[in-house]
């Protein structure tokens, strides 16, 4: 947010507050019963007046908020920063403000050097002024609404953020491929996805597309009675509605779409068959994992080209060095422009197995940039058969810190929460429950 400053005093001296409020305030009758639920967001409110919070907590009963994660504290945008200070921000901070203009701006600007990449805010204030509103809009905060707002209006301004059809999707594609079938790209597309929801405290969709063999409800102990294959058959009237009775529920913030793994479905798709289920799963959550199998058809690469990011995961072996080369060559004459695809290079270190040294495996590929999984077959095969991701094993290990430090890197968010100390600590807390 660039400061630029505009006058303090006065506000609204020079403005027709009516037609302030017809352009930012009145909301379209018409439009009330037409109102699009939220998506899986998380949204953190910070309240300074008991008629702001009750309207805030109310709304978080509505039905079109059903999906959202939302809670509020009693506080202004200076417990907002020192709660975020050591804490993931979460999609949106709904913050009531005051009337001291310059303070705002000094607080807005702490505010964004502790905000995680994409977290949107919005204030509710006390000034009804337009070029204020226009200042702030220029300054990054994506919405500013005069007190006193009703339930119906405040939902309405905050649907509009996220499912208005002028703006860009909600959310992000992370494409998981193997350079070779066996990898291990699957397991490491589940324990990513997992970290993400956990770690970052971001809502996921994991979407398994590999319909015959895959692999998602096994890892994670679920056998729902729909799938993909359900979505596939109803590509027709697919729409958001029937994708939420698709999905399992796997945790607060995790939900699948798995794959039913019997062979009465082949793989036999135009190139564009998934882009309309795409598009949905970006408006349904701010983070999907996209389990790609190990074939290549016009769909599955466009899937691949067509994700936000790419996590290309290998073995340290010389099938696996060439495939990775060839796969990597293809993204970079194709996504110029783009960050490169992550690169992973997993279980290094197999016994009595030869193998090309991480290092020089990378080099090959023109990589300085990768990470590298240890081969450890006794904490895998427990959790694969206990339908755990590797976090959830209960010991320390160092590979969920990969995960973790892996999902963090991709989201461009802030990693585990820290304890924090200070003075708002006890009224912070409610926010982390």
């Amino acid at each position: 947010m660039s400061e630029q400053p505009i006058p303090t005093a006065g506000f609204g001296e020079n403005e027709d507050l009516h037609a302030f409020e017809q352009e930012f305030s009145e909301v379209d009758n018409s439009r009330l019963l037409d109102i699009r639920p939220l998506p899986r967001v998380s949204i953190s409110a910070f309240c300074v007046s008991p008629n702001i919070q009750a309207t805030v907590e109310a709304i978080g009963h509505d039905r079109r908020l059903s999906r959202v994660h939302m809670k509020s504290v009693s506080g202004g945008i200076g417990s907002a920063i020192e709660f975020f200070t050591d804490t993931p921000t979460p999609n949106l901070i709904l913050l009531e403000v005051g009337d001291d203009y310059e303070q705002l701006i000094r607080d807005l600007d702490r505010l964004a050097e502790v905000c995680d990449v994409g977290t949107k805010v919005v204030l509710i204030g006390h000034i009804n002024d337009v070029q204020m509103y226009r200042d702030l809009v220029r300054r990054g905060v994506s919405e500013y609404i005069v007190a006193p707002v009703g339930q119906i209006e405040l939902i309405q301004a905050l649907s509009d953020l996220f499912m208005s059809p002028e703006t860009d999707p909600l959310g992000k594609t992370i494409a998981f491929i193997g350079a070779k079938g066996g990898v291990g790209s699957s397991t490491i597309a589940h324990n990513i996805g997992w970290s993400i929801s956990s770690s970052n405290q971001q809502d996921v969709i994991i979407t398994d597309f590999d319909i015959a063999f895959g692999t998602a409800g096994l890892d994670f102990n679920e056998d729902p009675p729909q799938t993909i294959a359900d979505a596939i058959k109803a590509a027709e009237r697919l729409d958001d509605q029937y994708l939420e009775r698709l999905l399992t529920k796997c945790s607060e913030r995790l939900h699948l779409l798995t794959a039913p793994a019997v062979l009465e479905h082949t793989s036999d798709f135009d190139g564009d068959f998934f882009n309309p289920m795409v598009e949905l799963l970006q408006n349904s959550a701010p983070y999907t994992v996209l389990d790609l199998p190990h074939i290549w058809s016009e769909w599955n690469k466009r899937l691949l080209l067509g994700a936000d990011d790419i996590v290309l995961t290998a073995e340290p072996d010389l099938a696996n060095l060439r495939n990775a080369k060839n796969i990597l060559d293809m993204i970079a004459n194709e996504r110029h422009g783009e960050r490169q695809p992550f690169l992973i290079i997993n279980k290094c270190g197999m016994q009595k197995r030869p193998e090309i040294k991480p290092k020089d495996f990378a080099a090959a590929l023109e990589r300085d940039d990768y990470i590298e999984i240890p081969f450890d077959a006794p904490t895998f095969g427990q959790a694969a058969n206990n339908g755990q991701m590797i976090s959830e094993l209960g010991s320390s290990s160092k590979t969920a810190d990969l995960f973790d430090k892996l999902a963090s890197d991709i989201t461009g968010r802030s990693e585990v929460v820290k304890t924090s100390k200070s003075l708002f600590a006890p009224l912070l807390g409610k926010l982390k429950k």
